[in-house]
């Protein structure tokens, strides 16, 4: 009877999703509530394609697990840390009935407080370097788990439980532009995110991102915000003066598809968060040089073309995120910035320049050498800076989290190990 017993117990369930990431232009910086990660100030983003930046998680559950694991591109990590404990435990305590007629697998609710899961999770772009990796990965956790479980929640309540694992998480269960309100309970359940409009709606936007440095930021985001809550003036000023009017003005420019708005509002709040960082005691350094270069570079084009070209928005660390009016704005811009930060003599150009390549052929530079026949900005007169800049992303406004098809499983779907 032992062996039936154990036969029983072999079935694995999982669910493999995918989750993008987002980049801020109202930005976030610092909690009133450190345990519940609840915000000083509203916060608005643009989800990016997922095709080119996402975080995509398996999840799984077994009775032959015997405690929950997860590895991260590859590698086993520690769930141990309060984050992922209460990420986990607010979906189990919203785990229903689930039943795979399928496998002939049923797991009642209250099974949920037994049973273990093993979490895969990998990132197609740099980790803990400033392009919101842990927002992704911690929107995609509960998602997937969410699917999992066969939770019953909405986007918008399953971002307040993201929002626990890493603030920006929470708008990553959106695809567009993505409103996270700060919310004003003191237990957090109105700080969730809402999507202002999806990513269809003002698609003629193109995104670059320059990866200036891929290593992990110096000052993480956490230790950050904590050192500039408890000695910045101008956080306060920030927070309580500045963003609330910025907030409605973002929102409107967005509506109305109005870059030149747009683009001030973004540039001047990542410079005023940058300003925020110098404010704080210690301060705090996330752009470097290249970064100067890069604002200098569109603060130049815009005032020449008497009207804004592109956006420049950095979240903490020194990685550029550009974004274009249009298609052929973003042409003229990696034009220059191919110029300006030309890759190593021996790099390839199909890894100097990722995601969407078809721009680098509209900039006719199908080569190389292609680059080296590039005219001079007059912005910079003529400078170079090669090597300076790791590497750029095209990419766009994209769609929110999707559950993947089986072939996609991170974990085998025998063992619920890693593949």
């Amino acid at each position: 009877m032992a062996a039936a017993v154990d036969e029983s117990q072999k079935w694995v369930l999982m669910v493999t999703a995918q989750t993008p990431t987002n980049i801020a232009v109202i930005k976030y910086w610092g909690k009133r509530d450190e345990k519940l990660i609840l915000p000083v100030n509203d916060s608005i983003s643009v989800t990016l394609d997922p095709g080119h930046l996402c975080t995509t998680t398996t999840v799984s559950v077994s009775p032959a697990f015997t405690h929950d694991r997860m590895w991260l591109n590859g590698q086993e990590i520690s769930l141990a840390g309060g984050r992922f404990q209460t990420c986990l435990r607010e979906i189990r305590s919203r785990a229903c009935d689930v039943h795979d007629k399928e496998k002939g697998i049923k797991i009642n609710k209250k099974d949920w407080d037994g049973l273990h899961v093993h979490i895969a999770s990998f990132n197609n772009f740099p980790t803990a370097a400033g392009l919101a990796s842990s927002a992704a990965g911690f929107a995609c956790l509960v998602f997937a788990l969410g699917k999992l479980m066969n939770v019953k929640e909405d986007q918008s309540q399953l971002s307040a439980i993201a929002r626990q694992g890493s603030g920006s998480a929470c708008r990553s269960l959106y695809g567009g532009f993505v409103k996270w309100i700060m919310g004003k309970d003191d237990k957090g359940t109105d700080s969730l995110a809402v999507q202002l409009a999806d990513e269809k709606h003002w698609d003629e936007l193109v995104i670059i991102i320059a990866v200036v440095s891929s290593r992990q930021k110096e000052t993480s985001s956490t230790t950050g915000m904590r050192d500039t809550v408890e000695t910045s003036l101008l956080l306060q000023h920030r927070a309580k003066e500045v963003v609330p009017k910025r907030i409605l003005k973002m929102e409107e420019a967005i509506r109305n598809r109005d870059f030149t708005s747009f683009a001030q509002l973004t540039c001047t709040d990542s410079n005023q968060f940058h300003a925020v960082c110098l404010d704080t005691c210690p301060p705090i350094f996330y752009m470097n040089d290249t970064s100067h270069r890069i604002i200098s570079l569109v603060e130049k084009w815009n005032c020449s073309e008497g009207t804004p070209q592109v956006a420049y928005t950095f979240d903490a660390g020194p990685n550029a995120v550009m974004i274009a009016r249009d298609r052929k704005t973003a042409t003229l811009l990696l034009q220059k910035l191919l110029y300006t930060f030309p890759p190593n003599s021996d790099a390839d150009l199909n890894s100097f320049v990722l995601g969407d390549k078809s721009i680098l052929k509209d900039a006719g530079i199908n080569a190389p050498e292609d680059v080296a026949t590039l005219p001079p900005p007059p912005e910079i007169k003529g400078q170079q800076f090669k090597g300076d800049v790791s590497y750029f992303i095209c990419t766009r406004p994209g769609r929110g989290p999707v559950v993947l098809s089986d072939e996609t499983h991170l974990l085998n779907p025998e063992t619920g190990l890693p593949k």
